[in-house]
């Protein structure tokens, strides 16, 4: 056990491995508040069309000779753009997802195949890269910390009240349309920038597990987005310890982590208080 704890303190002192560690930590601040808005909108299959967009976006780099990251991000944020004025409504925002994961997977094996470049550095991002986080990378997670929950706070009301029900704040001079757009960029940036840590497969880890547990600890938006912030720190540098400890993925080992909290959360008795979709409907009228 000493052994293994020297190993781990060694392994700290190295510098990929403080990036790494800084990146989740970043990450924690800002993903599992995109999560919130991904339950709160009810589109789930964001995270899948994001990640076949980031390997076209991929793609397109390594075609190109620019930086695939770059390029992954920046196709992200045109589709989260792009999809903004399908989303009409719930329904509809899903079916533009799954229309715009269609479409890019097939562009993108499309330009691997007819470029005849090396599908294996695409490929790779699948599985993340923890260690081979860039200055670029932590410049992305750390924009992403600030402006997330920044929005988050000075709209809180407006975008309680567009998770809760996207008519009802039209109604109510929220500015859907434009808030919707805002988020919607935000979500697919977060997306791109968060497979680096651990893949596009394993995204989830970091975005959507932690803002599950914290619907079922909070009571309100605000101490919903507390919550899952709290456990985004938590999970990511437990998860990242651990697996430097045993010598595992950390991938892995990160969206395990988070699923043993989110298990555990759910054996707490559900808090019976006001719902905070039903307070972000009650308090916004009162904010004009």
């Amino acid at each position: 056990m000493n052994a293994a704890t020297a190993d781990v303190g060694a392994l700290l002192q190295l510098l990929p491995v403080q990036r790494a560690a800084f990146a989740l930590l970043l990450a924690a601040i800002g993903l599992p508040v995109i999560g919130v808005v991904i339950v709160g909108l009810d589109i789930m299959p964001v995270r899948f069309a994001m990640m076949h967009v980031a390997l076209l976006g991929i793609a397109v780099g390594l075609l190109t000779g620019l930086d695939p990251m770059l390029c992954a991000l920046v196709a992200c944020a045109l589709s989260g753009a792009g999809v903004a004025p399908l989303a009409r409504t719930p329904d509809g925002l899903s079916g533009a997802m799954g229309l715009l994961m269609s479409l890019a997977i097939a562009a993108a094996l499309l330009v691997l195949a007819v470029s005849g470049v090396n599908a294996s550095g695409a490929f790779a991002l699948l599985w993340g890269s923890i260690l081979s986080v860039g200055t670029a990378d932590l410049v992305v997670l750390a924009v992403l910390a600030a402006v997330v929950p920044a929005l988050f706070w000075w709209r809180r009301r407006e975008v309680g009240l567009l998770l809760y029900d996207r008519e009802l704040a039209e109604c109510s001079g929220v500015p859907v349309r434009g808030l919707t757009v805002v988020l919607l960029v935000l979500v697919a940036v977060a997306v791109a920038g968060a497979i680096k840590l651990t893949g596009a497969l394993l995204v989830d880890a970091l975005t959507l597990l932690p803002a599950l547990a914290a619907r079922r600890l909070g009571g309100s938006l605000k101490s919903i987005t507390l919550w899952a912030v709290g456990i985004g720190i938590v999970v990511n540098l437990t998860g990242f310890l651990v697996a430097l400890w045993l010598d595992w993925p950390p991938g892995p080992v990160l969206v395990l982590t988070a699923g043993a909290v989110v298990l555990a959360v759910h054996l707490v008795p559900e808090r019976r208080n006001t719902s905070w979709r039903a307070t972000a409907s009650v308090s916004l009228p009162s904010s004009h």
